[in-house]
């Protein structure tokens, strides 16, 4: 079966750095669903409004070719290291979410803000980089799809907040109160790998057509500047 873009979304993000690893973890975060031509049609969306949530069925592009052996067969390697368990601890690619797998897909479940003229779906939570392909939408549906009673293995609770976030002397936001909000949100979680600890390290989050760039001191992130990218 060969499956093509219905659509691709359109976010702050312009690398994977600094993205939330599961969606719904920054609610607040906006971006958008712009379908292909072929798609684009009020008739492929009439009844979507009358849901709140959707889920997202899209691709890790950025990992299709690392997770493949060079007989393009089967992954590299069976085990995965999550980053909710620093790094180092390997469980199944198949008890993970991790964009290292057999076929690079991931899974979203995200907030409907709206649908504009186009059409447009504009989203919110999305775990996604700008430009990720969707291949599926569908509505989300409480009764079948919530079960908050359900085992959640090593990921029993969203990730809490672990660093404050402080502007710096020169920080001058180039985002909307809004977008700011957010940007300090994710910062927050801290982005950096589970074995980065530099107080001296300058680091660059792509975010809006920026370079948001950062040092985190102890558990103390500070914002240091906003270049256009």
């Amino acid at each position: 079966m060969e499956i093509k873009p219905v659509a691709y979304y359109r976010g702050p993000f312009g690398s994977k750095f600094g993205i939330p690893r599961q969606s719904g973890v920054v609610e607040g975060l906006r971006g958008e669903i712009v379908f292909e031509p072929a798609f684009r049609s009020p008739d492929a969306v009439r009844g979507l409004e009358g849901f709140g949530r959707v889920w997202l069925l899209w691709g890790f592009e950025d990992s299709r070719d690392k997770a493949r052996n060079d007989a393009g067969q089967s992954p590299v390697s069976l085990t995965v290291r999550p980053p909710r368990l620093g790094g180092n601890r390997r469980v199944g690619v198949f008890a993970s979410r991790s964009p290292f797998r057999p076929n690079p897909l991931g899974l979203s479940c995200v907030t409907l803000e709206s649908i504009t003229d186009g059409p447009v779906l504009h989203v919110l939570g999305a775990d996604l980089m700008d430009g990720t392909p969707i291949y599926d939408i569908k509505p989300y549906i409480p009764y079948a799809d919530a079960f908050p009673e359900a085992r959640a293995g090593f990921a029993p609770a969203a990730p809490a907040p672990v660093l404050e976030v402080a502007e710096g002397p020169h920080w001058r936001s180039p985002f909307d109160e809004r977008d700011t909000a957010t940007l300090k949100e994710i910062l927050s979680l801290d982005p950096r790998p589970a074995f980065h600890n530099d107080p001296d390290r300058v680091y660059g989050l792509p975010f809006g057509g920026y370079d948001v760039r950062f040092r985190v001191e102890g558990e103390r992130l500070i914002l240091l500047e906003a270049v256009r990218a």
